[in-house]
């Protein structure tokens, strides 16, 4: 049997930097208040000129520079994203013609912050099929910015737009991805959504009027959800795989705010020096979110060949996943 790993990382994010003094002053909050509270300090944001197809293609292109591979060598294009760059065509099409290449498969992937370890688990199966030489683009991005109500404290404060991408190709036996674990629960969906602009609540003069255009959540509920669940997912891949915290390497959760993750790692015993968070200077990047810190932190030596790192996320629908990886040399 062939293994089947990341064998490149890349992330981009805009250059544009929302501080918390801007975000503040249209909530009419202390911009202290927003650091004490999320652990936020600036989140980047998309020029009007682009979408969430050229951060991807972007991101796509330093993973696949990092793997030293052409994107001639790429099968399979996978895109997860909430902030499509329109309802149809796939935002995986789109990505497509941005890198030159055609005639692959490619397709979108709706699981919020899960929405790449949806996309990996995707991937590795599909890898399974094809020819040992076959690669797969597994890509996460989203455009936040363009849906949130500056007013909204709930969600203006944690926010923001970015890509990540990765490449997964054949590894050596022994390394690559151990496990891809997923699950959801859509009677939980109205946590947080986007109401208006799908055939439920098509786009209207009142739908616009009323901001329901905008992303909606309700924090308790959102917040109740990933506290439940994150410790459930950590067990989980630990009991399957008969390990101990102390054989995880590196924790790589998505980036819902570097206070959350803080508590949690505190919870469950996880030093702080073991736990990849880059919400600080991000924000929110939703599906991004785990490719990003990944590339983040193979960018600062964090991660050594053979190493184990645990991904987790929970996103809207409800959905959540985690991936145990050994990191191939």
């Amino acid at each position: 049997m062939t293994a089947w790993g990341i064998t490149g990382v890349g992330a981009f994010a805009p250059d544009l930097v929302v501080g918390n003094d801007q975000i503040a002053a249209e909530l009419d909050v202390d911009p202290d208040w927003i650091e004490r509270y999320t652990g936020i300090r600036q989140r980047r944001r998309t020029p009007p000129a682009h979408a969430s197809s050229d951060l991807a293609a972007e991101a796509a292109r330093r993973a696949l520079a990092d793997a030293g591979r052409d994107i001639g060598e790429i099968g399979l294009i996978i895109v997860g994203t909430s902030t499509p760059d329109e309802l149809g065509p796939s935002t995986a099409c789109r990505v497509q013609a941005l890198l030159g290449v055609r005639d692959i498969a490619v397709l979108d992937v709706g699981a919020a912050c899960a929405g790449y370890l949806y996309g990996l688990r995707v991937a590795r199966d599909w890898l399974a099929a094809e020819s040992p030489a076959a690669c797969a683009l597994v890509i996460g991005v989203e455009v936040y910015t363009r849906f949130l109500d500056p007013r909204d404290r709930a969600t203006a404060v944690l926010f923001g737009d970015g890509a990540g991408a990765t490449v997964v190709s054949a590894v050596p036996d022994g390394y690559g991805i151990a496990s891809v674990t997923l699950g959801a629960d859509g009677t939980l969906a109205d946590h947080v959504l986007i109401p208006a602009g799908g055939s439920r609540l098509p786009s209207s003069r009142e739908s616009v009027d009323s901001g329901a255009h905008h992303i909606t959540m309700d924090g308790r509920a959102v917040r109740g959800v990933m506290e439940d669940r994150f410790p459930r997912l950590v067990d989980q891949v630990l009991d399957d795989h008969e390990l101990t915290l102390d054989d995880i390497d590196l924790l790589v959760p998505h980036q819902p705010n570097p206070r959350a993750l803080q508590r949690f790692a505190g919870e469950i015993g996880l030093p702080m020096e073991r736990v990849v968070i880059i919400g600080e200077t991000l924000g929110n990047i939703g599906a991004a979110s785990i490719p990003s810190a990944l590339a983040e932190a193979k960018r600062n030596g964090r991660i050594k060949p053979g190493d184990r790192i645990l991904a987790i996320a929970v996103g809207a629908g409800m959905t959540w996943g985690s991936a145990l990886l050994r990191w191939a040399p």
